[in-house]
């Protein structure tokens, strides 16, 4: 019997990172979903809404998805509390096959029209849970990783990398991601381990689905054309296991691009790109400087 393949998702009590955990128990995958909401209610949306979500539901939902589902409360600002989640992922499987850094800080502001000035300064805890912890969970994969000789280590990104978008401190956020993949890649060859930053689209969340409403006119169509989060797992999952995955490596990746490439699809959809009217990755940059 072929071993389950062991993955962690961070950030994963609801959202995209609740939905990505969902992906990868449809392929049967051993999860580790972490976060912090132990009780409903803990997290509210936009609007003040509670939102629903925690790690037991989602690790719930892994497993009744077909995969097994592992649920890890982790504070991703606190770097002991990360250490202990790879301890215990090493002590319980003693293997990650893929790590998606996907734990970020959602700001009460984060969608508000305003200069980033007239919203909170603690806005700049995005770069804290977001980047930085991102960092911490990759330097504690890659060693694991490595010794192993194989995975993959995915960045959930978005065109905000690029474009403006809900404000400076989540694009610095979501353009670092994908120079961490970029760079992570140069420190990778010839080890078995692969790095990507994935820009998603538009998703199906518990907070967007609020945000259509808070906000029709901005959101017009949102529903319409947004990727369900479990796509994402798909499309990390046939990454790597691509031929040219080597080459995929370090780059910053367009999920429903590289879903049609791949020939993965959305719930038998193909999803729109959003190139045109939002921007393009950067591409890899071959120059190096120790």
């Amino acid at each position: 019997m072929t071993q389950k393949k062991v993955a962690i998702v961070t950030g994963a009590s609801r959202g995209a990172g609740a939905g990505i955990a969902r992906g990868f128990g449809e392929l049967g995958y051993t999860v580790y979903v972490t976060g912090r909401t132990v009780t409903p209610g803990d997290a509210k949306g936009w609007d003040g809404t509670v939102l629903p979500g925690t790690v037991a539901e989602t690790a719930k939902a892994v497993t009744e998805n077909g995969g097994k589902g592992i649920p890890v409360v982790c504070d991703h600002a606190d770097d002991a509390s990360v250490a202990r989640l790879f301890e215990q992922v090493m002590a319980e499987q003693g293997r990650l096959d893929v790590l998606v850094n996907n734990a970020a800080y959602m700001h009460s502001q984060l969608i508000e029209k305003m200069p980033f000035w007239e919203k909170g300064l603690d806005a700049q805890k995005i770069l804290d849970v977001g980047l930085r912890s991102a960092y911490v969970a990759s330097w504690h994969a890659a060693r694991i990783m490595v010794a192993q000789r194989s995975g993959i280590i995915a960045m959930t990104s978005s065109f905000g990398a690029t474009c403006y978008m809900h404000g400076p401190a989540y694009g610095a956020q979501k353009a670092g991601l994908d120079k961490l993949a970029h760079d992570m890649e140069h420190d990778f060859r010839g080890t078995g381990v692969a790095a990507i930053s994935l820009w998603l689209g538009p998703q199906v969340t518990e907070r967007s689905q609020i945000a259509v409403k808070t906000n029709p006119e901005q959101y017009k169509g949102f529903l319409a054309m947004a990727e369900n989060p479990e796509f994402s797992a798909h499309v990390i999952d046939a990454i790597d296991k691509a031929p040219n995955r080597d080459d995929l490596s370090g780059q910053t990746l367009i999920v429903s691009e590289i879903a049609k490439e791949l020939g993965v699809t959305d719930r038998g959809n193909e999803r729109p790109s959003h190139r045109e009217m939002l921007g393009s990755p950067r591409p890899k940059n071959p120059a190096a400087v120790y």
